[in-house]
Protein backbone atom coordinates (compact mmCIF):
# COMPACT_ATOMS: atom_id res chain seq x y z
CA UNK A 1 0.00 0.00 0.00
CA UNK A 2 2.98 2.67 0.75
CA UNK A 3 4.25 1.74 -2.54
CA UNK A 4 1.25 2.09 -4.53
CA UNK A 5 0.69 5.62 -2.32
CA UNK A 6 3.97 6.87 -3.41
CA UNK A 7 3.03 5.80 -7.32
CA UNK A 8 -0.35 7.56 -7.43
CA UNK A 9 0.93 10.99 -7.75
CA UNK A 10 3.36 10.22 -10.44
CA UNK A 11 1.01 7.89 -12.47
CA UNK A 12 -1.72 10.63 -12.26
CA UNK A 13 0.75 13.13 -13.83
CA UNK A 14 1.77 10.54 -16.38
CA UNK A 15 -1.95 10.26 -17.24
CA UNK A 16 -2.43 13.99 -17.37
CA UNK A 17 0.76 14.47 -19.66
CA UNK A 18 -0.65 11.34 -21.82
CA UNK A 19 -3.87 12.89 -22.14
CA UNK A 20 -3.09 16.47 -23.88
CA UNK A 21 0.06 15.59 -25.53
CA UNK A 22 -1.69 12.33 -27.41
CA UNK A 23 -4.18 14.09 -29.01
CA UNK A 24 -1.63 17.23 -29.74
CA UNK A 25 1.04 14.67 -31.25
CA UNK A 26 -1.89 14.00 -34.13
CA UNK A 27 -1.58 17.92 -35.36
CA UNK A 28 2.16 17.78 -35.12
CA UNK A 29 2.10 13.98 -37.05
CA UNK A 30 -0.52 15.30 -39.05
CA UNK A 31 1.26 18.69 -40.49
CA UNK A 32 4.38 16.88 -40.36
CA UNK A 33 6.70 19.17 -38.03
CA UNK A 34 7.44 15.93 -35.65
CA UNK A 35 10.15 17.84 -33.83
CA UNK A 36 8.43 21.21 -32.79
CA UNK A 37 7.77 19.45 -29.49
CA UNK A 38 11.15 18.93 -28.89
CA UNK A 39 11.93 22.33 -30.05
CA UNK A 40 9.94 24.04 -27.74
CA UNK A 41 10.62 21.76 -24.85
CA UNK A 42 14.38 22.89 -25.55
CA UNK A 43 13.43 26.77 -25.65
CA UNK A 44 11.43 26.39 -22.58
CA UNK A 45 14.12 24.71 -20.85
CA UNK A 46 16.73 27.59 -21.90
CA UNK A 47 13.72 30.29 -20.27
CA UNK A 48 14.79 28.19 -17.06
CA UNK A 49 17.87 27.93 -17.33
CA UNK A 50 18.33 31.67 -17.87
CA UNK A 51 16.11 32.27 -15.02
CA UNK A 52 18.14 30.32 -12.62
CA UNK A 53 21.46 32.01 -14.00
CA UNK A 54 20.00 34.76 -12.17
CA UNK A 55 19.43 33.45 -9.02
CA UNK A 56 15.71 32.41 -9.26
CA UNK A 57 14.57 29.00 -8.30
CA UNK A 58 13.98 26.68 -11.29
CA UNK A 59 10.81 25.57 -10.10
CA UNK A 60 9.43 29.14 -8.99
CA UNK A 61 6.58 30.77 -10.60
CA UNK A 62 8.69 33.33 -11.86
CA UNK A 63 10.75 31.36 -13.26
CA UNK A 64 7.96 29.76 -15.13
CA UNK A 65 7.02 32.57 -16.39
CA UNK A 66 10.44 33.15 -17.95
CA UNK A 67 10.23 30.31 -19.80
CA UNK A 68 6.58 30.52 -20.49
CA UNK A 69 8.18 33.85 -22.53
CA UNK A 70 10.27 32.02 -24.38
CA UNK A 71 8.13 29.73 -25.60
CA UNK A 72 5.81 32.24 -27.09
CA UNK A 73 8.96 33.71 -29.00
CA UNK A 74 9.55 30.23 -30.30
CA UNK A 75 5.73 30.19 -30.77
CA UNK A 76 5.83 33.44 -32.88
CA UNK A 77 8.12 32.09 -34.95
CA UNK A 78 6.74 29.07 -36.09
CA UNK A 79 3.58 30.30 -36.75
CA UNK A 80 5.35 32.92 -39.23
CA UNK A 81 7.29 29.87 -41.02
CA UNK A 82 4.08 28.32 -41.65
CA UNK A 83 3.07 27.41 -45.55
CA UNK A 84 2.79 25.69 -48.72
CA UNK A 85 4.49 28.97 -50.32
CA UNK A 86 7.39 29.04 -47.95
CA UNK A 87 10.73 29.34 -49.23
CA UNK A 88 12.53 27.35 -46.02
CA UNK A 89 10.67 24.55 -44.76
CA UNK A 90 9.19 24.49 -41.27
CA UNK A 91 11.08 21.66 -39.58
CA UNK A 92 14.37 22.98 -41.09
CA UNK A 93 13.57 26.47 -38.78
CA UNK A 94 12.25 24.53 -36.32
CA UNK A 95 15.62 22.36 -36.40
CA UNK A 96 17.75 25.42 -36.09
CA UNK A 97 15.76 26.67 -33.10
CA UNK A 98 16.29 23.68 -31.52
CA UNK A 99 20.17 23.42 -32.24
CA UNK A 100 20.20 26.99 -30.69
CA UNK A 101 18.02 26.69 -27.99
CA UNK A 102 20.62 23.91 -26.95
CA UNK A 103 23.99 25.54 -27.46
CA UNK A 104 22.64 28.80 -25.77
CA UNK A 105 21.33 26.66 -22.46
CA UNK A 106 24.48 24.58 -22.79
CA UNK A 107 26.45 28.43 -22.67
CA UNK A 108 24.50 29.22 -19.85
CA UNK A 109 25.00 26.46 -17.80
CA UNK A 110 28.65 26.87 -17.98
CA UNK A 111 28.76 29.70 -15.85
CA UNK A 112 26.86 27.87 -13.32
CA UNK A 113 28.33 25.70 -10.36
CA UNK A 114 25.15 23.03 -10.70
CA UNK A 115 25.44 22.91 -14.62
CA UNK A 116 25.58 18.49 -14.68
CA UNK A 117 22.57 18.02 -12.20
CA UNK A 118 20.42 20.76 -14.41
CA UNK A 119 21.71 19.78 -17.55
CA UNK A 120 20.21 16.15 -15.87
CA UNK A 121 16.89 17.23 -14.69
CA UNK A 122 16.16 19.22 -17.60
CA UNK A 123 16.63 16.39 -20.18
CA UNK A 124 14.51 13.44 -18.30
CA UNK A 125 13.10 15.48 -15.35
CA UNK A 126 12.02 13.51 -11.99
CA UNK A 127 8.45 12.76 -12.28
CA UNK A 128 8.34 10.18 -9.95
CA UNK A 129 9.33 13.57 -6.92
CA UNK A 130 5.61 15.30 -8.47
CA UNK A 131 3.81 16.84 -5.81
CA UNK A 132 -0.15 16.62 -5.49
CA UNK A 133 0.07 20.64 -5.78
CA UNK A 134 1.79 20.15 -8.66
CA UNK A 135 -0.69 17.67 -10.58
CA UNK A 136 -3.41 19.60 -9.74
CA UNK A 137 -2.66 22.55 -11.04
CA UNK A 138 -1.08 21.19 -13.85
CA UNK A 139 -4.65 19.34 -14.58
CA UNK A 140 -6.75 22.50 -14.18
CA UNK A 141 -4.43 24.38 -17.30
CA UNK A 142 -4.02 21.17 -19.74
CA UNK A 143 -8.26 21.13 -19.02
CA UNK A 144 -8.42 24.45 -19.98
CA UNK A 145 -6.06 24.56 -22.89
CA UNK A 146 -8.24 21.07 -23.95
CA UNK A 147 -11.76 23.13 -23.62
CA UNK A 148 -10.50 25.40 -25.96
CA UNK A 149 -9.10 22.85 -28.66
CA UNK A 150 -12.64 21.58 -28.53
CA UNK A 151 -14.27 24.39 -28.73
CA UNK A 152 -12.23 25.36 -32.17
CA UNK A 153 -11.11 21.61 -32.59
CA UNK A 154 -12.73 21.92 -36.51
CA UNK A 155 -10.50 24.88 -37.27
CA UNK A 156 -7.53 23.10 -35.61
CA UNK A 157 -8.24 20.00 -37.53
CA UNK A 158 -8.59 21.60 -40.91
CA UNK A 159 -5.69 23.25 -40.50
CA UNK A 160 -3.63 20.82 -39.70
CA UNK A 161 -5.01 17.69 -42.17
CA UNK A 162 -5.34 20.31 -44.96
CA UNK A 163 -3.96 23.88 -44.67
CA UNK A 164 -5.26 24.42 -48.56
CA UNK A 165 -9.02 24.52 -48.04
CA UNK A 166 -8.89 26.25 -44.82
CA UNK A 167 -6.91 29.16 -46.76
CA UNK A 168 -9.63 28.89 -49.80
CA UNK A 169 -12.12 28.94 -46.65
CA UNK A 170 -10.64 32.55 -45.35
CA UNK A 171 -9.30 30.83 -42.19
CA UNK A 172 -5.76 33.01 -41.29
CA UNK A 173 -3.99 30.23 -40.80
CA UNK A 174 -0.93 31.78 -39.33
CA UNK A 175 -3.42 33.76 -37.00
CA UNK A 176 -4.57 30.32 -36.01
CA UNK A 177 -1.22 28.68 -35.81
CA UNK A 178 0.21 31.24 -33.50
CA UNK A 179 -3.31 30.21 -31.50
CA UNK A 180 -1.97 26.54 -31.92
CA UNK A 181 1.40 26.78 -30.80
CA UNK A 182 1.17 29.57 -27.91
CA UNK A 183 -1.39 26.98 -26.22
CA UNK A 184 1.28 24.45 -27.36
CA UNK A 185 4.04 26.69 -24.98
CA UNK A 186 1.66 26.71 -22.44
CA UNK A 187 1.70 22.44 -22.24
CA UNK A 188 5.37 22.32 -22.92
CA UNK A 189 6.40 24.53 -20.43
CA UNK A 190 4.25 22.95 -17.96
CA UNK A 191 5.23 19.62 -18.97
CA UNK A 192 8.90 20.30 -19.67
CA UNK A 193 8.91 21.14 -15.67
CA UNK A 194 7.50 18.02 -14.50
CA UNK A 195 8.88 15.70 -16.74
CA UNK A 196 11.60 17.23 -19.18
CA UNK A 197 12.50 17.44 -22.70
CA UNK A 198 12.70 13.68 -23.89
CA UNK A 199 9.71 12.51 -22.19
CA UNK A 200 7.40 15.42 -23.35
CA UNK A 201 8.36 14.25 -27.04
CA UNK A 202 7.90 10.77 -26.09
CA UNK A 203 4.13 11.68 -25.11
CA UNK A 204 3.89 13.80 -27.76
CA UNK A 205 5.00 11.74 -30.48
CA UNK A 206 5.34 7.64 -29.32
CA UNK A 207 1.22 7.09 -29.07
CA UNK A 208 0.10 9.14 -31.82
CA UNK A 209 2.94 7.00 -34.26
CA UNK A 210 1.58 3.52 -32.36
CA UNK A 211 -1.92 5.03 -33.32
CA UNK A 212 -0.97 5.36 -36.46
CA UNK A 213 0.20 1.79 -37.32
CA UNK A 214 -3.56 0.39 -36.55
CA UNK A 215 -5.97 3.67 -37.57
CA UNK A 216 -6.48 6.34 -39.57
CA UNK A 217 -9.52 7.36 -38.33
CA UNK A 218 -8.36 10.61 -35.69
CA UNK A 219 -11.17 9.28 -32.93
CA UNK A 220 -9.70 6.01 -32.82
CA UNK A 221 -5.62 7.41 -32.99
CA UNK A 222 -6.28 8.96 -30.46
CA UNK A 223 -8.07 5.89 -28.11
CA UNK A 224 -5.65 4.09 -29.13
CA UNK A 225 -2.66 6.47 -28.28
CA UNK A 226 -4.70 7.14 -24.91
CA UNK A 227 -4.31 3.91 -24.02
CA UNK A 228 -1.03 2.99 -25.18
CA UNK A 229 0.29 5.87 -23.03
CA UNK A 230 -1.87 5.18 -20.10
CA UNK A 231 -0.41 1.16 -19.82
CA UNK A 232 3.11 2.38 -20.55
CA UNK A 233 3.44 5.12 -17.67
CA UNK A 234 2.04 2.95 -15.54
CA UNK A 235 4.51 -0.23 -16.37
CA UNK A 236 7.47 2.89 -16.66
CA UNK A 237 6.70 4.30 -13.34
CA UNK A 238 6.60 0.66 -11.88
CA UNK A 239 9.97 -0.53 -13.56
CA UNK A 240 11.65 2.47 -12.39
CA UNK A 241 11.09 2.05 -9.05
CA UNK A 242 11.59 -1.67 -8.63
CA UNK A 243 14.51 -1.11 -10.73
CA UNK A 244 15.93 1.75 -9.27
CA UNK A 245 16.61 3.59 -12.25
CA UNK A 246 15.79 7.27 -13.53
CA UNK A 247 11.82 7.31 -13.74
CA UNK A 248 11.95 9.48 -16.90
CA UNK A 249 14.43 7.82 -18.84
CA UNK A 250 12.84 4.47 -17.69
CA UNK A 251 9.60 5.64 -19.20
CA UNK A 252 11.13 6.40 -22.85
CA UNK A 253 12.47 3.59 -22.86
CA UNK A 254 9.44 1.72 -22.62
CA UNK A 255 7.66 3.47 -25.18
CA UNK A 256 10.19 2.71 -27.50
CA UNK A 257 10.45 -1.08 -26.46
CA UNK A 258 6.40 -1.09 -26.64
CA UNK A 259 6.61 0.70 -30.35
CA UNK A 260 8.43 -1.75 -31.68
CA UNK A 261 6.36 -4.24 -30.35
CA UNK A 262 3.14 -3.02 -31.90
CA UNK A 263 5.19 -2.13 -35.22
CA UNK A 264 5.96 -6.21 -34.96
CA UNK A 265 2.72 -7.37 -34.11
CA UNK A 266 1.12 -4.92 -37.53
CA UNK A 267 3.90 -6.70 -39.55
CA UNK A 268 2.70 -9.71 -39.25
CA UNK A 269 -0.80 -9.46 -39.28
CA UNK A 270 0.11 -7.78 -42.52
CA UNK A 271 1.92 -10.92 -42.96
CA UNK A 272 -0.82 -13.29 -42.33
CA UNK A 273 -3.95 -11.26 -43.86
CA UNK A 274 -1.56 -10.96 -47.09
CA UNK A 275 -1.04 -14.87 -46.98
CA UNK A 276 -4.89 -15.71 -46.08
CA UNK A 277 -6.88 -17.18 -49.22
CA UNK A 278 -10.08 -15.54 -48.38
CA UNK A 279 -8.83 -12.11 -48.73
CA UNK A 280 -8.76 -13.22 -52.79
CA UNK A 281 -12.04 -14.26 -52.72
CA UNK A 282 -13.22 -10.80 -51.49
CA UNK A 283 -16.07 -9.56 -53.78
CA UNK A 284 -15.32 -6.51 -55.81
CA UNK A 285 -16.08 -3.31 -54.99
CA UNK A 286 -16.07 0.32 -56.63
CA UNK A 287 -13.94 2.69 -55.99
CA UNK A 288 -16.01 5.38 -54.27
CA UNK A 289 -16.90 2.47 -51.37
CA UNK A 290 -12.95 2.60 -50.66
CA UNK A 291 -13.30 6.12 -50.95
CA UNK A 292 -12.33 7.61 -47.03
CA UNK A 293 -15.65 10.07 -46.11
CA UNK A 294 -14.97 13.92 -46.99
CA UNK A 295 -13.43 15.95 -44.73
CA UNK A 296 -16.04 18.40 -42.47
Amino acid sequence: MDTLSFLLAPFIASLILTGIHAYLGVHVVERGVIFVDLSLAQIAALGTTIAALYGIEPHSETAYWVSLAFTFIGAAIFSMIRGHRARIPQEAVIGICYAVASAAAILAMSKSVQETEHLKEMLVGNILTVSWREVAKTGILYSAIGLFHFIFRRKFLLISLDPEAAEAQGISTRFWDFLFYASFGFVVTSSVAIAGVLLVFCYLIVPSVGAMLYAENVGRRLAIGWTMGTLVSALGVYLSLKIDLPTGATIVCTFALVLIAMAAIRALLRKRSASDPVETRVPSRSVRDYSPAPRQ
